[in-house]
């Protein structure tokens, strides 16, 4: 019997961003303590922001009638700095005024210090070298925010320039999305974590700090649970303790089809699988299903998301599949993914069936480089670069080919 043919990519991200609904439980939290979180409705702002016209410039608020020509000279009738407020402006008159400060009634706009002199001899007075416009240098009342009117929207995720937003609308309590909170174990007998021993046929663990670590770049409450030993029953046990309290389950190896691969049947005997392989290199062994929360339906399911062992493979399936997944989790605002045609500076000539997503760094001559060894086992790959190139299927590169480049800084945030 043939079998279908895996499932490409995009085809396989499709699939697992179906099945993946914004969690329901909000909270309200202050807002110095929502930086990463998400929000979970709209805020409208309490104020007018500015809450008055007001200044962009040091200088001198005048009436436009006042200075139709060069060098007009005009009484300096009050001084406002940023703080106060000033009284009615009147005809022939000038206002000394510092950033920030209102715009007195009756001014229609500001000229900036430099475009100003004090003439010789006088006091009290000024004089503007520059013909103003009606509205130069004012910040008009309600520019920024409106009172009652929306200043940021559900699904947003709070950055600091969001926090400012919020605190110049007067809010101090915003309401988010809790955290996706996603447990991950790690299968293998050859595995260590650094500061222990290594067995003979030993290495360390490099899996669970980079997917810890992403996660909890991504917000997430991660649960380390730790190395379970290649054997069915206890990845069988490490499926049900991840499922209880937790969104998604993230595994790292087993869920290949040697004899020592125990993913697949535990995830089959626990609950079910409804992706396994995926058409690109590195990260063929990509699966995807739900394990049960218990033995009663209402009880529901843990999503699971199985990813390969070899370090590169975890990573790059990590960044493709596993964030835009936790990112729908968390109910964000989609976006498309940031990617750009560059030029290659190199050689790909022994193109691969399955799409392949290779290590590069971009170069001083506006170009990129390839890293000289794209293996899977090869960490340091992905150290060295700062994104990769979307290669599809049978598709060599030739020096000065135009590309598509995926910067890892639009993976990782």
């Amino acid at each position: 019997m043939t079998k279908p043919p895996m499932l490409t990519a995009q085809q396989a991200l499709d699939h697992l961003l179906s099945h993946a609904k914004p969690v329901a439980e909000t909270e309200s939290v202050p807002m110095q303590a929502t930086l990463g979180r998400v929000l979970a409705e709209n805020v409208n702002s309490l104020v007018d922001v500015p809450p008055l016209d007001n200044t962009s410039m040091d200088g001198y608020a005048v009436r436009t009638a006042d200075t139709q020509t060069s060098g007009s000279i005009l009484k300096i009738a009050q001084r406002i700095p940023a703080g106060s407020v000033g009284t009615d402006l009147q005809t022939g008159t000038a206002a000394r005024i510092f950033t920030g400060a209102p715009v007195p009634a009756g001014a229609d706009a500001v000229v900036m210090q430099e475009d100003c002199a004090i003439p010789e001899g006088s006091t009290g007075q000024v004089q503007v070298n520059v013909v103003p416009t009606a509205g130069q240098w004012i910040r008009r009342r309600g520019e920024d925010l409106t009172s009652g009117k929306t200043a940021l929207t559900a699904g947003t995720f709070l950055r600091p320039q969001e926090l400012g937003v919020a605190a110049s609308a007067g809010l101090t309590h915003l309401n988010v999305k809790r955290r996706v909170k996603v447990a991950a174990f790690f299968t293998g007998d050859e595995l260590a974590l650094p500061g222990e021993p290594l067995k003979p046929g030993g290495i360390y663990n490099s899996n669970r700090d980079t997917l810890l670590a992403c996660l909890k770049s991504l917000g997430c409450d991660a649960t380390d649970l730790g190395i379970v030993p290649d054997r069915l029953d206890a990845t069988k046990a490490a499926l049900r303790t991840a499922s209880k309290d937790h969104d998604l389950i993230i595994t790292s190896g087993g869920a290949s089809v040697g004899e020592e691969d125990h993913i697949k049947p535990a995830v089959t005997a626990e609950g079910r699988l409804d992706l396994w392989q995926i058409a690109i290199k590195p990260g063929k062994p990509l699966a995807f299903g739900a394990v049960r929360k218990s033995e009663e339906p209402k009880d529901g399911e843990a999503w699971f998301i199985g990813l390969p062992g070899n370090p590169v493979s975890s990573f790059v399936t990590f960044l493709l599949f596993v964030r835009p997944f936790i990112l729908k989790l968390q109910g964000r605002n989609s976006a498309p993914l940031q990617s750009y045609t560059m030029r290659a500076d190199f050689d790909w000539l022994k193109a691969d069936r399955r799409n392949e997503f290779l290590r590069v760094k971009l170069n001083g001559n506006g170009g990129l480089d390839l890293f000289p060894n794209q293996s899977s086992g090869v960490l340091t790959s992905a150290s060295w670069g700062d994104g990769l190139v979307d290669c599809p299927p049978n598709q060599p590169i030739k020096s000065g080919d135009l590309v598509k480049y995926i910067p890892f800084d639009a993976l990782l945030k």
